[in-house]
C-alpha cells in the first residue's frame, strides 16, 4: 500500500489574517503619509492659509497694526475706487503688463526659434540667454539697472552718440516706466526655455512636406508652427501676465524707493506697499491686496476663455 503524504499547509491557512488587520495596516499606511505631508500642511497653513484669511478680514477693518482691528465693512473698498493714486497705480500697472509682457513673450519666441537649430555652442547660448531670468530679480540688479539708465550714465551716453535725445530714464516720468520695460524683456530666458522645449515635440516630418509643397519659411511658421506651439504659447502668456502683474522689487529700486518721480512708477504692489507700510493703514491694503487677486482672477479667467479660439491641443486633431 502506498501511503500518501498530505501537502504542508499554504502560509495562509497557517496564518489566517485577523479581522480587520488589513484595515489596520491601510490606517498606518494613511497615519505615515500624513506624517511625511505634515510639515507641507503646517506651512500651508500657518504661512499661506492663515494670513490669507487673516487678511480678507483686516480688508474689511481700520487696522493700523499697533491698535485693535475696528470693523468698518465695506468703507476701505469704496475709499479705494475714490482714491486718485489707487487709479493712478492701476494705470501704471496696466500699461506694464499689456506692454512689457508681449514684448518680452516675442523675444523669447525669437530667440528659441534661432536655438531651435543645431549649431556649435548652443548650450552656451542657451545658458547665456537664461542667466538673466536667475538674476534678474535680485535687489542688485535693480540698483545697477538704476545705474545704467540714470543722467549721463551708459545708455545716455550711447543716445547722445547715436544723435537721440538724452537726459537720463530714471528721472524722466515719460520714460522711467520703459526702463523697467526694458529690464523684464531682458529677462526673457525662463520663457525661452519652455518655447523652446515646444519647439523639439513639432515633428520635422510637417516642415518637410510643406517645403515640398512650396511653403516659405513664414508660411511654414504660420501654419504649422504657431498652431502647434499654441498651448505652450498660452501657459506663456498665463504665466508671465500673472509675473506682470506682481512687480514691485525692480520698480521699488530703480525708482529708490519712491515709486516715481511723479509716480510714474507707482506699480500697484508698490502702492499697497506705501499704504500699508508706510502709513500702516493695514486694512486698506489688506483690501488693495484682495482686489489684485480678484483683478488676476479675472484676467486667468479670460485668458483660459479665450483658449478656445486660438489654442489648439492634439487632442482636438483627432
Amino acid at each position: 500500500m502506498t501511503l500518501v503524504k498530505d501537502s504542508p499547509p499554504d502560509a495562509t491557512e497557517r496564518h489566517p489574517e485577523a479581522p480587520g488587520a488589513g484595515k489596520r495596516r491601510r490606517s498606518g499606511d494613511n497615519l505615515a503619509g500624513y506624517l511625511f505631508m505634515s510639515p507641507w500642511i503646517a506651512g500651508f497653513l500657518l504661512l499661506t492659509a492663515g494670513p490669507m484669511a487673516a487678511s480678507l478680514y483686516f480688508a474689511f477693518t481700520d487696522y493700523n497694526l499697533f491698535d485693535a482691528p475696528r470693523w468698518i465693512g465695506f468703507d476701505n473698498f469704496t475709499t479705494m475706487f475714490d482714491d486718485p493714486r489707487w487709479q493712478k497705480s492701476v494705470e501704471v500697472t496696466a500699461k506694464y503688463v499689456v506692454i512689457g509682457t508681449p514684448l518680452k513673450l516675442l523675444l523669447a519666441l525669437g530667440v528659441a526659434l534661432l536655438l531651435a537649430r543645431s549649431r556649435r555652442g548652443q548650450a552656451f547660448y542657451r545658458a547665456a540667454f537664461y542667466a538673466p531670468s536667475l538674476i534678474g530679480a535680485s535687489v542688485s540688479v535693480g540698483f545697477v539697472w538704476r545705474a545704467l539708465f540714470s543722467d549721463d550714465a551708459v545708455v545716455d551716453r550711447t543716445q547722445s552718440f547715436l544723435g537721440l535725445p538724452a537726459g537720463g530714464w530714471v528721472g524722466d516720468p515719460e520714460r522711467v516706466l520703459y526702463s523697467l520695460v526694458a529690464l523684464t524683456v531682458w529677462q526673457f530666458g525662463a520663457p525661452m526655455v519652455i518655447f523652446l522645449a515646444g519647439l523639439k515635440q513639432v515633428p520635422k516630418e510637417l516642415y518637410e512636406a510643406a517645403e515640398v509643397d512650396g511653403a516659405g519659411p513664414l508660411r511654414r511658421f504660420w501654419s504649422i508652427t504657431l498652431p502647434l506651439l499654441s498651448p505652450v504659447l498660452f501657459f506663456n502668456v498665463l504665466l508671465e501676465t500673472i509675473h506682470s502683474f506682481q512687480i514691485f522689487g525692480s520698480a521699488y529700486v530703480v525708482s529708490n524707493a519712491t515709486c516715481g518721480p511723479a509716480d510714474a512708477t507707482l506699480v500697484y504692489t508698490c502702492y499697497l506697499y506705501q499704504k500699508g507700510f508706510r502709513e500702516s493703514q493695514m486694512g486698506f491694503a489688506s483690501a488693495m491686496a484682495w482686489m489684485l487677486l480678484l483683478a488676476v482672477a479675472l484676467v486667468t479667467a479670460v485668458l483660459f476663455w479665450s483658449q478656445k479660439r486660438w489654442v489648439h491641443y492634439e487632442e482636438d486633431a483627432r
